[in-house]
């Protein structure tokens, strides 16, 4: 289960050229890295379903938005981390919130045999188009295969 956390992702492209190269490091931007990271969760998580489907294994694979949960993830942003202190608690789930969907898609007899989805608050949801793209999918598992051969 890949665990996304923005909600859906929004990245536009995953640069696969920056990842191989250490001469582009001016161009990395760190807000953009943690949405192509999750955009990567969620085409990964897309992709293992469809092999395991086509290899006609019992297992499952999907991803989720746990939602905004008030975590030490801005300490280091000391505007946005002082705002989530003061306000986090009237706008962003608690850690038991947080968890709750993560929870349901793991255990609940519901999701039993479902593959291939993306969640967020524990209901089916509908992912980006970048996060439902096949070919961008098959293009990062391919990619991700050449790096530890």
């Amino acid at each position: 289960m890949n665990l996304p956390l923005q909600s859906p992702p929004t990245a536009k492209e995953i640069p696969l050229d920056l990842l191989k190269s250490q001469s582009n490091r001016s161009r990395y931007n760190r807000l953009s890295a943690y949405g192509q990271s999750k955009l990567a969760n969620v085409l990964h998580a897309n992709e293992l379903s469809r092999r395991l489907k086509d290899d006609g294994a019992n297992i499952t694979a999907n991803s989720l938005h746990p939602g905004a949960i008030a975590t030490n993830l801005f300490r280091h942003v000391p505007l946005v981390g002082g705002f989530i202190d003061i306000f986090g608690k009237y706008v962003v789930k608690n850690v038991q919130q947080g968890a709750a969907t993560t929870c349901y898609v793991a255990l609940h007899p519901e999701v039993k045999g479902t593959t291939g989805e993306y969640f967020a608050d524990s209901n089916i949801a509908k992912g980006s188009s970048q996060a439902n793209d096949p070919e961008l999918a098959k293009k990062l598992w391919d990619f991700s295969l050449s790096l530890i051969k």
